[in-house]
């Protein structure tokens, strides 16, 4: 199983009937691919789209249904489309339950950086400023490291996307808690010790004292 799947298996498991549930570009997508039997969730897209479905297969393509992301998607029977204007308004609304979300850097205070690299061009800041704070759960799915450094850190050193709004942060080799006090370390992935976690992690982690350990075939 690869670090991507590993990662938006275990973020699923965080969905509960009935949610509205926003996906950010890339390995958040994956996701909606591991919805557990028995979950029945609905995902909005930003640009104007509730009852959003899976990315489209080259036979699924309408070249008017995408993401925020610019991908082709699918729609569902009950899905609905409306401007961005009712879009933002479900946003900002507090409607989102949970926005699921990638990361250029997470610190421990729950700040969150993922939306420019100075000196880099971008194709601007999407919804995700308001996403944060407007979803009543916020979920960082991303890779531990990127090119040997954490990702995960004291404190964000790119410019913030918002402070203090993530809840949870879930990577390949554990899945963490922010609270008051720090980083609540909840799992961990097998073949991982604690000892390497906190070496390959910038951040102050606290153990918890009824760690899990993760088993990727039941993930």
């Amino acid at each position: 199983m690869n670090p991507k799947e590993i990662i938006a298996r275990r973020v699923a498991k965080e969905f509960e009937n009935g949610q509205l549930i926003n996906l950010g570009i890339g390995l958040p997508t994956l996701t909606a691919n591991y919805i557990e039997d028995g979950i029945s969730v609905t995902f909005q897209s930003e640009n104007g789209m509730v009852g959003m479905g899976k990315v489209a297969d080259k036979d699924e393509i309408d070249l008017d249904t995408i993401n925020a992301g610019g991908q082709y998607v699918t729609i569902n029977d009950d899905g609905a489309f409306f401007d961005t204007a009712m879009s933002f308004g479900l946003i900002r609304g507090g409607h989102v339950d949970v926005t699921v979300l990638g990361a250029l850097e997470v610190d421990q205070n729950g700040n969150l950086a993922n939306w420019i690299v100075p000196g880099k061009m971008v194709p601007g800041m999407g919804g995700a400023m308001d996403l944060v704070v407007g979803a009543k759960k916020v979920i960082v799915a991303m890779l531990h490291t990127a090119k040997g450094k954490s990702k995960i850190l004291k404190n964000c050193t790119l410019p913030l996307t918002a402070k203090n709004v993530v809840d949870m942060i879930v990577t390949e080799l554990a899945v963490m808690k922010v609270t008051e006090n720090g980083l609540l370390v909840t799992e961990i992935s097998e073949g991982v010790t604690v000892e390497e976690l906190i070496e390959m992690t910038e951040a102050d982690l606290i153990i918890s004292d009824d760690l899990v350990r993760r088993e990727m075939q039941t993930i």
